[in-house]
């Protein structure tokens, strides 16, 4: 299964412009322009994966998701994110350009990219995560939530975690105190991403919301 969504996924970058083309006739322009290319991602689901599958998607050059779904009894079906590879996307035959190796997130394509990561490390935290899209953020809960992220800006990402901000050493420009503030979102403790090395010290803070929820 793994092997056949490769196959599509190459295909896929190999022929954007009839995919745009499709895009635009069934959904309009508008659509078609908000489609980001800079990543795409495979997501394969299954009832369950080998050692070496999880091994082999971490040493993919491509973005894959493996996702397993459980059945409880006859009404309810459940999916865990068991792997997840981010890649970058590579030059295709009719001569995309390769992603640019940047470490700062300056336009909305590696802003949106750098979302998609924070998405990805929030749902591996641990078992039993869901995540539910509001209106203006996704909210990530265990028993109750404990993480949000808003949709991305022009140069940085805002996710607001359950923890108290009396508790961190907040750092400006990256942590703020927003209890009392308005703003989208759950939880108290604003973290601002703007760059790869963020993402990286936000785990920490990540986890410790994960674990007092």
């Amino acid at each position: 299964m793994i092997n056949q969504g490769l196959f599509y996924l190459s295909w896929l970058v190999d022929h954007r412009a009839e995919f745009e083309h499709l895009v635009r006739d069934r959904l309009g322009a508008t659509v078609a322009a908000q489609v980001l290319w800079s990543g795409p991602r495979l997501i394969c689901v299954a009832g369950d994966y080998t050692r070496y599958d999880l091994h082999a998607v971490r040493e993919h050059r491509r973005s894959i998701d493996l996702v397993r779904y459980r059945f409880f009894g006859r009404d309810l079906i459940g999916f865990e994110t068991v792997a997840a590879a981010t890649g970058r996307m590579t030059q295709g035959r009719r001569g995309q350009p390769a992603a640019p190796d940047r470490s700062v997130y300056g336009d909305r394509e590696r802003i949106a990219e750098l979302a998609a990561a924070a998405d990805k490390i929030l749902l591996g935290l641990g078992d039993g995560i869901t995540k539910v899209q509001r209106k203006h953020y996704g909210a990530y809960r265990r028993l109750q939530n404990f993480a949000s992220i808003c949709p991305p800006q022009r140069t940085k990402v805002h996710v607001y975690l359950s923890l108290d901000p009396a508790e961190v050493d907040l750092v400006p420009g990256f942590t703020r105190n927003v209890r009392g503030l308005g703003h989208h979102g759950t939880g108290d403790l604003e973290v601002r991403l703007r760059t790869e090395r963020d993402l990286e010290r936000a785990q920490d803070l990540f986890r410790a919301s994960y674990a007092a929820a």
